[in-house]
């Protein structure tokens, strides 16, 4: 008996122990399996429409220029915000970036300044931006109503506060809009407009908006287009500036273009602005423009002749 029972004795034990491990064999794996789920998934995020770098692209270029200065080329994908159809300066922040307004009112009747910081997602005042026709930063100025429209260009200083001496104001509520393209820690051009409205104390007197033309005056000179502006295709309008006899006037290079256009819709004032092909089609300077939605423009048309700039204006309709 003790015989066959040390020789039967290790047969239980053995089998066991492979039972124990096949189980042990299929649980690891089981873990295993999880295991490189969750690696593979940390690796490979799900893409996040709404972070910070959405819509843009590494820019092609090195950006080791001083901040503010230094014209070079755009490459890469820009990021630009709206209102649901195409309309920008519509909102004070987008794309990670906050324009901070002057505090207070601005004086009716006076001079004064205009001074604004544009802030990152970390509230840090941002210093490095791209020159784009010949200027780092754009700023429109104008009244709800569409008048008082100014084209200014501001400078920053060291802590990225920029300034521009501003002209006397009519009392009403104004809209400042900064258009520029910043220049991300990682290199990345983010093209961007930001909105913001400013009060001008006094008794605000709105004026009707005038009849859609094709034609407009300005200190002798007479601005005409042709061109109906579509909502969501690009329509060329071409833009011909004739002297007091009729002659095409000489048309001079202004912000590194032959012309500016600046379009605000009536009402919520969305914004666009538009800038020319490179060279003048005989005496037309031709913008493509995309209608961002229907309804009436107010179209500003700056363009230089005899060093002078001057400012055209136009009210559009589009159905």
């Amino acid at each position: 008996m003790d015989g066959a029972a040390r020789g039967t004795a290790p047969a239980g034990p053995v089998a066991v122990d492979r039972e124990t491990l096949r189980l042990a064999l299929v649980v690891g794996g089981l873990v295993l399996a999880v295991l490189l789920g969750f690696g593979l998934g940390r690796l490979n995020p799900p893409a996040n429409p709404t972070g910070p770098a959405a819509g843009t692209a590494p820019a092609g270029g090195d950006h080791s220029h001083a901040p503010g200065t230094g014209a070079h080329t755009h490459d890469g994908a820009t990021v630009t915000q709206g209102g649901g159809d195409g309309a920008t300066g519509l909102s004070i922040s987008s794309a990670g970036y906050t324009l901070v307004p002057p505090a207070g009112d601005l004086s009716a009747g006076r001079a004064g300044e205009l001074r604004f910081q544009i802030r990152d997602d970390q509230r840090r005042a941002v210093t490095r931006f791209a020159v784009v026709h010949d200027k780092p930063m754009h700023v429109i100025v104008v009244r709800r109503d569409l008048t008082g429209y100014r084209h200014l260009h501001p400078t920053m200083s060291a802590d990225g506060t920029w300034s521009v001496p501003l002209m006397p104001s009519d009392p009403g509520s104004w809209r400042m809009y900064a258009d520029f393209t910043a220049v991300a820690d990682d290199g990345r051009q983010v093209a961007t407009v930001l909105g913001a409205d400013l009060a001008v104390p006094g008794g605000y007197a709105p004026r009707p908006l005038p009849a859609p033309a094709t034609s407009a005056m300005v200190d002798g000179f007479t601005a005409a287009y042709t061109g109906t502006p579509e909502v969501g295709r690009a329509v060329p309008l071409r833009f011909r500036v004739t002297g007091a006899a009729g002659a095409a006037a000489p048309l001079e290079p202004y912000l590194g273009a032959y012309g500016h256009l600046v379009a605000l819709r009536e009402g919520d004032l969305g914004y666009l602005h538009v800038h020319p092909e490179p060279a003048p089609d005989g005496d037309a300077v031709t913008f493509w423009v995309t209608a961002p939605g229907p309804g009436r423009y107010r179209m500003f048309l700056d363009f230089q002749v005899g060093g002078v700039v001057r400012t055209a204006e136009f009210t559009l309709s589009v159905a």
